[in-house]
């Protein structure tokens, strides 16, 4: 079971912080969040294995940080510089031994999704 927590409105350029609980005895060897805007594809944003190797879609990378706490039951989206292109329903996925480097957007949208938060970025 995957609950997720925050999101909401911001203007262009602010911050908004997701969190998502896991729970279960499900495949977590890839954790992670996709998004899909309106009229737009899902598309993977941010993935963690349990090494902690991170994988970015190249639109958020050095503005939005994956993370995980110690025991991998809580995982975390940090979105800093937000634009009105990231606004989206947001859902954090668990599932998966590992996130492939070229797969890893493929192997959360196959896998369990928490139930989605709205985020809305104003210009």
């Amino acid at each position: 079971q995957l609950v997720q927590s925050g999101g909401g409105s911001v203007q262009a350029g602010g911050s908004l912080k997701l969190s998502c609980a896991v729970s279960g005895d499900g495949d977590r060897g890839c954790m992670g969040w996709f998004r899909q805007g309106p009229n737009r594809e899902r598309e993977g944003v941010a993935a963690i294995d349990s090494n902690g190797v991170t994988r970015y879609a190249s639109s958020v990378k050095g503005r939005f940080t994956v993370s995980q706490d110690n025991i991998r039951n809580t995982l975390y989206l940090e979105m800093n510089s937000l634009k009105p292109e990231d606004t989206a329903m947001y859902y954090c996925a668990a599932g998966g031994s590992y996130c492939p480097a070229d797969q890893w957007s493929r192997v959360l949208i196959a896998a369990y999704w928490g139930q989605g938060t709205q985020v809305i970025v104003s210009s």
